[in-house]
């Protein structure tokens, strides 16, 4: 029996039928494909810039320009272009993303030794391109382990009750100014524009006695404020009552001087006019006097010693009997003794 092994012919070969259908498709069709690369290729290398935005133009990856916002060609495969908004506010959280709590990031240690959960927000923009992009390989990693270390940096430095309550604001700026220091010395072309501490608290194992102390001592601080409250009222009111009472003093000295004044000046003027004429002075001294002392009376009888002698009892007369009435009972018992003895 004799085999015959004969050689496998082109048809039967699919690679070669699929060569054979490209090279008839070229044959025919080339000039339009090569029309559809050249307008693809064209359309590849037109870009645009939008408005904010900046363009750093790279040839063979060295930066060789930048464009603005509009439209721009570049050289294909030879030019690559980044596009930076340079206006819009960006922002990186520390210490959480989103509703998750990162713990790693938040916890940190104050200058007195206490651990604290901080949670903060870090707002920033572009302001050079050319930095942003060549600078840092990965710009919004770098700038959240700076952030971290700024604030870790800052509340290790401030005791704990400062960072809870009344140190917030310094802590926030501090943090702000270190870390724009930080950047600029990485050369990263990002400016902060803001630093927001949203949480600072202790952790949750001590937060309600912990809490319970700093209740405590908002009440003492509201204590002082309300007793330095009170004595700046009460001070300058009592002060003003001194002032008052100094004032009437001052008023009253003055008129007990103007007085004795005004009494020595008489007694000196009746002291010469009595050495003139003694007689009648002490009669206009003596008249004087009892003008003054009957014009207080409302009623007076005046009766000489000699005459009351030998007068004779009266009735008593208008306002006079009133009073003769009251003392009448407590005289009449005695007088009726005296008649039945």
């Amino acid at each position: 029996m004799k085999v015959h092994f004969g050689q496998r012919g082109a048809d039967d070969d699919p690679a070669a039928r699929i060569l054979q259908l490209l090279r008839d498709l070229l044959g025919r069709h080339w000039p339009k494909l090569i029309g559809l690369a050249v307008i693809a290729l064209m359309l590849s290398s037109v870009y645009s810039v939008g408005p904010g935005e900046q363009g750093v133009v790279r040839t063979f990856g060295r930066e060789s320009g930048k464009a603005a916002p509009g439209l721009h060609y570049r050289i294909p495969f030879v030019q690559k272009v980044d596009v930076v908004n340079i206006e819009q506010i960006r922002r990186v959280e520390i210490g959480f993303e989103g509703d998750k709590r990162k713990v790693s990031e938040s916890l940190m240690i104050t200058g007195d030794e206490n651990i604290v959960e901080a949670q903060m927000i870090v707002q920033y923009r572009v302001t050079d391109p050319s930095r942003f992009v060549f600078r840092l390989r990965d710009p919004e990693g770098a700038l959240r382990s700076a952030a971290e270390v700024a604030l870790r940096s800052m509340v290790g430095r401030t005791k704990i009750d400062e960072v809870i309550t009344t140190g917030r604001e310094r802590v926030q700026e501090d943090t702000r100014a270190f870390l724009q220091t930080l950047l600029d010395q990485y050369e990263s072309g990002v400016s902060v524009t803001e630093v927001q501490l949203l949480v600072v608290d202790a952790p949750d194992e001590v937060r309600d006695a912990f809490h319970d102390v700093v209740r405590a001592r908002e009440e003492k601080e509201k204590l002082i404020n309300q007793a330095k409250g009170y004595q700046a009222d009460i001070i300058p009111r009592a002060r003003g009552e001194a002032r008052k009472l100094e004032r009437e003093a001052e008023a009253y000295k003055e008129q007990r001087i103007l007085r004795a004044s005004g009494d020595a000046a008489r007694f000196t003027s009746a002291a010469a006019e009595y050495a003139k004429a003694p007689r009648v002075t002490r009669d206009r001294l003596h008249l004087e006097t009892m003008e003054r002392i009957l014009a207080r009376t409302e009623r007076t009888v005046v009766v000489d010693a000699d005459v009351a002698r030998n007068a004779v009892p009266l009735l008593p007369i208008g306002g006079m009997a009133a009073a003769a009435a009251v003392a009448a009972p407590a005289a009449a018992p005695a007088v009726q003794g005296g008649v039945e003895k």
